[in-house]
């Protein structure tokens, strides 16, 4: 078997020397593709690989039908929009995520985006602070769950949406589940954004959310550009001067929004939230085990195109 790991923005050294143990312990030989600059540098790379660890690289469909021995893809991270899974069912190809461990690391750039808008994106001047404010969490999957322990240890409400999860999960943390989108955001003064992007999810953020929140809000998205619908957030900053909004995804109209709203606005330089040495090691190896376990027992359990 042979195992390529594919990542134009490098893995740390310490992450690709445990994959390397992993894979060629259980008898694999492991291919490396750091850095590259242009699709046909992939395409050539897949082509003989049986297996496939990627970060936020590209898996389209010319990449699948260029992988003529592929079996397996791991995205070594929580969101998987980055790979064709259509184009990887309909040639038998499993597609499997690593959630949980960048989580931690995507929590704490949450938090601590909240504390620098509260504080004017420590310029002078008299900010605030996020204790004893309510902050919503839409999403309450693993992120959003770290995201509301670290909420309530500095002493703010939290409560949170999410359909999917059972209502012992926010008994057990201590957080209040409000029964709609709408309440969620109408509630809260620090809303954190862990929702995936998908077609009932994308461009669902805007307008009308937005300008339902309290005075002196602030939107945080570690999530997904896609989510966002950008001219209703501008639209809705523009007519709420008392309203904030910081993401770890710049927007695709982000020197519109720095130029209008300055200290009101801030997008990382890059996407930032798995951009720990923790979370870097502990994707990379999780992929490597998953890859090596689905091949000596068929455990398909982080399958996420089933």
């Amino acid at each position: 078997m042979k195992v390529l790991v594919a990542t134009e923005k490098p893995f740390a050294k310490r992450a690709v020397d445990g994959i390397r143990s992993i894979v060629e312990e259980a008898g694999y030989e492991l291919a490396l593709l750091e850095k590259y600059t242009d699709k046909t540098q992939l395409l050539e790379a897949v082509a003989d690989v049986d297996a496939l660890i990627v970060r936020s690289d590209k898996v389209t469909r010319e990449v699948i039908d260029a992988a003529r021995n592929l079996r397996i893809v791991v995205r070594a991270g929580a969101g998987y929009d980055n790979v064709d899974l259509a184009a990887a069912t309909e040639r038998g190809i499993v597609v499997m995520n690593t959630p949980g461990q960048n989580s931690n690391a995507v929590a704490e750039l949450a938090i601590a985006l909240m504390i620098f808008m509260a504080r004017n994106r420590f310029t002078p001047g008299t900010g605030s602070e996020i204790q004893g404010k309510t902050l919503g969490i839409h999403a309450y999957g693993h992120v959003g769950r770290l995201v509301g322990r670290k909420g309530k240890a500095l002493g703010m409400e939290v409560i949170a949406y999410d359909p999917f999860v059972g209502e012992e999960v926010f008994a057990a943390d201590g957080v209040k589940r409000v029964g709609s989108i709408a309440e969620l955001y109408a509630s809260s003064d620090y809303l954190s954004l862990h929702i995936p992007a998908t077609a009932e999810t994308k461009g669902s953020i805007g307008y009308d959310l937005l300008m339902s929140m309290p005075k002196g809000a602030t939107l945080v998205n570690t999530a997904r550009k896609e989510v966002i619908d950008e001219e209703g957030v501008l639209r809705a900053l523009t007519e709420r001067e008392d309203l904030k909004y910081v993401t770890d995804i710049a927007a695709g109209n982000q020197a519109e929004l720095d130029e209008k709203f300055g200290k009101r606005v801030f997008a990382t330089p890059k996407k930032m939230g798995a951009e720990t040495a923790e979370a870097n090691i502990n994707a990379g190896l999780a992929a490597a085990r998953q890859i090596v376990d689905f091949f000596r027992t068929g455990n398909t359990r982080f399958q996420v195109n089933k």
